[in-house]
């Protein structure tokens, strides 16, 4: 199936519309454009029509959420929320990125996240596994396996590792969306952690909101990070439905950290103990034994 020029440039149109640098968005549309007039993709189908845009997406942008993704199985075309619904399908099947919490030997708490839900959506659970960890003495925090996530979601985990409402985490620019800032939240629905390390481990496939999360908490020095360094991509990002098999997803946000002045785009979040990341997880236990060892020793 060959895609058209009505759906290509109702993709550009949205891309030039939204894209959070207008300058390289004109940059690659006019490329595209160029290709698409000098029949660069007459003889290509559908799924490598998208791919080939999606290259001169990134060679421009170098943004590694900017797509235009070809379904082969037809999706029914839905409105504009239905990327809203869709993530919130994604959570509920994943239990809100709750894949596994529980407590390990000598009183170390276990979160293994799989991605960041709403508050809305995802505020019990995280209440929940954080009621189970909250008698422990040293937290883990696993987002080698974090796919992706909301921003007010790394803003509630956040708010549960530290104390009060007067602790700017990040501010969010967007050309269509405005200035958003997020604080850290006066109330939570489970017990804070907040006088006991916390360890988060980071590996390749670490992107998007689980970055958010580990670079946010890095900023704070609330936990230390162990593992890889993540894949690098900072920009909050809208899917819009085009077709039946088509769709682009548009970053139009900005992230912008209050402890770095900018973000993790493009070079990823480094670890504070940099580790192969299938070495992490016992990396982190030894330090977090270290430390539990350490405060029985005070006096």
């Amino acid at each position: 199936m060959i895609l058209g020029p009505k759906v290509l440039e109702a993709a550009l149109a949205r891309f030039e519309a939204e894209y959070i640098d207008p300058e390289k968005a004109a940059r690659a549309a006019a490329e595209i454009r160029r290709a698409a007039d000098a029949g660069e993709y007459a003889q290509l189908d559908g799924a490598a029509t998208c791919e080939a845009v999606t290259k001169v997406f990134f060679d421009v942008c170098r943004d590694k959420h900017l797509r235009l993704i070809w379904s082969e199985e037809p999706e029914p075309l839905e409105d504009e929320e239905a990327g809203a619904a869709m993530f919130a399908a994604l959570c509920r099947e994943h239990n809100n990125g709750v894949r596994k919490v529980e407590v390990l030997d000598g009183g170390i708490g276990y979160l293994d996240l799989t991605l960041i839900p709403t508050a809305e959506i995802g505020g019990a659970t995280i209440a929940a596994a954080m009621r189970v960890v909250a008698g422990t003495k040293a937290l883990i925090v696993d987002l080698r396996g974090t796919i992706g996530g909301s921003t007010d979601g790394v803003q509630l985990w956040c708010s549960y590792l530290i104390a009060g409402a007067d602790t700017l985490l990040t501010t969010s620019h967007s050309r269509v969306k405005g200035t958003r800032q997020y604080w850290s939240l006066g109330h939570v629905d489970g017990p804070r952690y907040l006088d006991h390390p916390v360890y988060v481990l980071t590996g390749a496939r670490t992107f998007s909101g689980g970055e958010d999360l580990a670079y946010t908490l890095q900023g704070l020095k609330r936990a230390t990070l162990i593992g890889a360094t993540t894949r690098g991509g900072a920009h909050p990002t809208d899917w819009y439905q085009l077709t039946e098999h088509v769709t682009v997803t548009v970053p139009n946000c900005r992230s912008e950290s209050p402890f770095t002045g900018t973000d993790w785009e493009g070079v990823g979040v480094v670890p504070e103990v940099a580790v192969a990341e299938e070495e992490a997880l016992a990396a982190a236990v030894e330090q977090a034994r270290l430390s539990i060892r350490a405060d029985a020793d005070r006096p």
